[in-house]
C-alpha cells in the first residue's frame, strides 16, 4: 500500500466575547487618546491665538502711548515757540463819539481799510543797537517790513468823518516774559519825525535810559494826548521795536522772553461828560 503527503493541520475556532471586548476597549483607548491629542491641539492653538491678540493690543498700547508722547512734546515745542515770538503788535481804534469816526489802514489808498490791524511778530530774535538799523525805515514799505531781529510796521491813521477831530495814542505791554521788557526800545515815527522810548532804569523806574524817553509808567510805553486832525486828513505811523545791546538789562536771563503791546487811538469827546459815562 503507498501513503501521500500529510496535510497540515486547519483551525478554525470561533473569537470569544472576551476577546471582543478586549478589541472594543483598545479602540476606545486609542479613540480617547487621539480626542486627547485633538483636545491638546486645540487648546494650544487657543493659547497661541490669545498670545497674538495680546502682541496685537500692547502694540496698539504702545503705540498710542508713543503717539500721546509725541504730542505732548510737539505741545511744549509749540509752547516754547511761542514764548520765544517777539514784539507783537496789535494796533486798534478806540471810543468814537458825536459821529466823528477813525480808521486804519496799511495803504494810504485805504483800500483795506479796518480798525484793528496786527503788526506781526519777529521770531528768534538777539540783541543789536540803533546804529545797526536801517535808515528811512519810515519810508521803506508799508505794513509790515520786519528786518533781521527787529519789527518794524508802517500804517496809517484817518479822520474819516465830516468833523475835526482830537485823540488821544496810548501804547502799553500786554504780555511779558522773562522780563524782555528791561531792555526793548520801541520807536515811533509820526509823521516823519521820530521819539525813541525806554523803560525807566532797574534800580530807579523814574531815571530815563540815555538815549530814550522814559515810559509813562511800568506797563505804558506812551501816553499822547489831544493830537488833532482835520476832516478827511492822515497821519503815518511806523513802529519800530528792538532790544537794545547796550542796555544794562540786556543780560543772558532775558533770552527766550517775548514781549506783546498794543497801541490804541481814542477820540477825545467835545464833552468830557461823555468820556466818563463809557
Amino acid at each position: 500500500m503507498a501513503f501521500g503527503k500529510k496535510k497540515g493541520k486547519i483551525e478554525n475556532a470561533a473569537v470569544t466575547p472576551e476577546e471582543v471586548a478586549k478589541l472594543g476597549h483598545k479602540h476606545e483607548v486609542e479613540a480617547a487618546k487621539d480626542k486627547k491629542s485633538s483636545v491638546y491641539d486645540h487648546f494650544h492653538a487657543q493659547e497661541e491665538a490669545k498670545q497674538i491678540a495680546d502682541a496685537k493690543k500692547r502694540k496698539k498700547r504702545y503705540a498710542a502711548i508713543l503717539a500721546a508722547l509725541v504730542a505732548i512734546l510737539l505741545i511744549m515745542y509749540i509752547i516754547s515757540m511761542l514764548l520765544t515770538q517777539w514784539g507783537d503788535l496789535v494796533i486798534t481804534i478806540g471810543d468814537v463819539y458825536d459821529g466823528k469816526s477813525l480808521m486804519l489802514s496799511e495803504s494810504l489808498s485805504f483800500d483795506d481799510a479796518t480798525v484793528k490791524l496786527n503788526g506781526g511778530t519777529v521770531k528768534d530774535v538777539t540783541n543789536i543797537t540803533k546804529a545797526w538799523l536801517p535808515k528811512g525805515l519810515d519810508t521803506e514799505k508799508d505794513g509790515a517790513h520786519n528786518g533781521e531781529n527787529y519789527l518794524a510796521y508802517t500804517f496809517y491813521l484817518k479822520n474819516t468823518g465830516d468833523k475835526d477831530l482830537e485823540y488821544n495814542t496810548t501804547m502799553t505791554v500786554t504780555g511779558v516774559s522773562k522780563s524782555a521788557d528791561e531792555a526793548v526800545r520801541v520807536q515811533i515815527y509820526k509823521n516823519g519825525k521820530d521819539n525813541v522810548y525806554a523803560k525807566g532804569s532797574y534800580n530807579d523806574r523814574k531815571i530815563s535810559e540815555t538815549d530814550a524817553t522814559i515810559w509813562n509808567n511800568n506797563d505804558t510805553i506812551l501816553k499822547a494826548k489831544a493830537d488833532s486832525l482835520k476832516a478827511g486828513a492822515t497821519d503815518k505811523f511806523t513802529v519800530v521795536m528792538w532790544i537794545e545791546g547796550n542796555d544794562p538789562e540786556c543780560v543772558d536771563a532775558i533770552r527766550g522772553g517775548s514781549i506783546r503791546s498794543q497801541m490804541v487811538f481814542d477820540i477825545v469827546p467835545d464833552n468830557p461828560a461823555d468820556a466818563e459815562g463809557k
